[in-house]
């Protein structure tokens, strides 16, 4: 079975919870708000969660995002909407609130003697009180000195790696080249540095050939779960262009297995570093009871690039937790969802059923699901926090277990790019009034399934029209609604016709539409290294505020110095 025939047969369509969630992604990411160094994000984009490390804005956007190339690989016929959501996602990530904690967290933290407990875990014991915390970047300090462009830096990998995954997402729902080209990304000072989606790519693979260990987020830690995230935003780049970046990764795993992996004498993993400091020589790692969570961490981001590892990491985690063995109590040590959220998905993702139930358990009575807003046509869980907002990087982990089944994250990552853009598509729908909970093709029989429902329930009954694209030839179509013939319909274009109907629950079955042809066109593209166009910018240089030294052998990057003047 051809890629595009196994993305159509494994289309499962969308539940009530993942449509209500898309319901609420779409209001925050279409509802305009000011990320600039003179404006502030509304407040319902999560900069709350997992303090120190996560708390900042750009975690939401990035970890809204996920939910995209899963729902679209269930209504692989109908992406118009995940493409503006993940549009609008990319254009908030590039702005100062984006990069904020790299643009102000300049020099070692004033508060080094006085963080909270529950911060002093993530550091050793011998350098709490005069070691800056997970989450403090720390740019400007020895050996790199200030560092104003937030990607073409040494460190602040999480915010490059994160943001190329995020490019990934919108690449791989949209299938246009809008952030191939060149944009501005915000830096020191509100300096402007120009990036594409390929020149990103390109750096981080290049940094990380001549750092096997990786490159640091914070100056200076190099943690294995950003890194993580890094190497899968590669992965998904040569899937998408016929790239070859990803062995960078695959090399990064051997030195992980080496220098990261700790095993008793039997071969068993005992605990996995949470990060690495390269100047003070240490790679950290909880103390004993915890070190299940330092294992799970990464998964998310690694077990689809290297799944033999990862599931070993991933036993070992939840045997030491004792999350999947029904005769203990689920024991939470951290006071903190994500660690659940992250874990019930790998479960499911794995197909360990009683890990995944027993952790679904405790959501389901613990975190309160529930739909809310007018006529409740939004869905989120509300975490027992008596907060006006859902949490977004939370919900956004959360819903991953409502879509699709196991295998589904790990197959966006996997393999090579798939046909749908050239299969017959469903557009200009009036979301979110209407929307589209299914819609796939039958490549074997040449039929487009569709499914509607009131995306806003108070429009149900009201009139709508929305179109299919790319048929082979409308004349000859023929319609079906809620199994019965139906006329209203006509053809606007060459390859397009338009269907008039009324905004609720109705299936339809659109046959004669050509997709055969679509199958064809999949295998010419599998056969052609997975990549439907060639990537002709992959060696574009990089942005604008690095300087390219070239030498006999490789290409090293370095920022740009900083301004000499005061006033930028």
């Amino acid at each position: 079975m051809n890629n595009v025939a196994m993305n159509h047969a494994n289309a499962e369509g969308l539940n009530p919870r993942a449509c209500g969630w898309l319901r609420h992604i779409w209001d925050k990411a279409t509802t305009q708000d000011d990320w600039s160094s003179s404006g502030e994000p509304l407040p319902w984009w999560d900069r709350y969660t997992t303090p120190p490390m996560c708390s900042f804005p750009r975690f939401d956007l990035s970890e809204t995002s996920y939910a995209l190339p899963l729902m679209a690989d269930q209504t692989p016929a109908w992406r118009e909407v995940y493409t503006r959501i993940a549009d609008e996602l990319v254009g908030r990530y590039a702005t100062y609130w984006g990069a904020i904690d790299w643009l102000t967290y300049i020099g070692h933290s004033p508060h080094q003697d006085k963080y909270p407990p529950e911060w002093l875990v993530f550091m050793p014991e011998h350098m709490r009180g005069s070691y800056d915390p997970p989450g403090w970047t720390a740019n400007g300090v020895e050996p790199w000195g200030l560092q104003p462009d937030p990607i073409g830096a040494d460190g602040n990998l999480f915010f490059r790696g994160f943001f190329n995954l995020l490019l990934g997402s919108y690449s791989y729902v949209s299938g246009n080249d809008k952030w191939e080209k060149p944009f501005e990304v915000t830096g020191y000072n509100d300096r402007m540095f120009q990036w594409t989606q390929h020149s990103i790519t390109e750096f981080i693979a290049d940094q990380w050939s001549e750092r096997p260990q990786g490159a640091q987020c914070e100056n200076t830690k190099i943690w294995p779960y950003c890194l993580s995230a890094a190497g899968l935003s590669l992965q998904l780049h040569d899937k998408l262009f016929g790239g070859n970046s990803h062995w960078v990764y695959d090399q990064w795993i051997e030195y992980a297995k080496k220098h990261f992996t700790q095993r008793n004498a039997r071969g068993d993993i005992t605990s996995f570093a949470f990060y690495y400091d390269p100047l003070e020589k240490f790679a950290y790692s909880p103390p004993p009871g915890l070190s299940g969570y330092s294992m799970l961490a990464p998964l998310f981001y690694l077990y689809p690039q290297a799944p033999e590892f990862g599931l070993q990491l991933y036993e070992a985690g939840v045997n030491a937790l004792g999350w999947n063995d029904r005769s203990k109590s689920l024991v939470q040590a951290f006071d903190d969802p994500r660690w659940i959220t992250m874990t019930m998905m790998l479960a499911r993702e794995v197909g360990d059923l009683t890990t995944e139930n027993r952790l679904k358990s405790v959501a389901e009575r613990e975190w309160g699901p529930n739909f809310f807003g007018d006529d409740e046509d939004r869905f989120a869980w509300g975490f027992g926090l008596a907060e006006p907002h859902p949490r977004g990087q939370l919900n956004g982990l959360m819903i991953l277990s409502e879509i699709g089944g196991p295998g589904a994250w790990t197959n966006i990552y996997k393999g090579s790019r798939n046909g749908q853009f050239d299969l017959p598509t469903v557009e200009g729908v009036d979301f979110p009034t209407l929307g589209i909970s299914a819609a796939s093709n039958d490549i074997n029989d040449g039929t487009l399934h569709v499914s509607t429902y009131a995306a806003t329930s108070a429009r149900r009954g009201a009139a709508t029209s929305w179109r299919v694209s790319q048929l082979r030839d409308p004349a000859t179509v023929q319609i079906y609604c809620d199994d019965q013939l139906y006329n209203d319909w006509g053809v606007v274009g060459d390859n397009t016709i338009e269907i008039n109907s009324t905004i609720g629950e109705h299936r339809f079955h659109i046959a004669n539409t050509g997709s055969e042809l679509g199958a064809m066109e999949s295998e010419r593209v599998a056969m052609n290294g997975g990549s439907s166009r060639s990537n002709t910018s992959i060696n574009a240089s990089v942005g604008a505020g690095s300087a390219v030294i070239e030498t006999a052998t490789k290409t090293h990057y370095k920022p740009a110095a900083p301004p000499s003047c005061s006033c930028c």
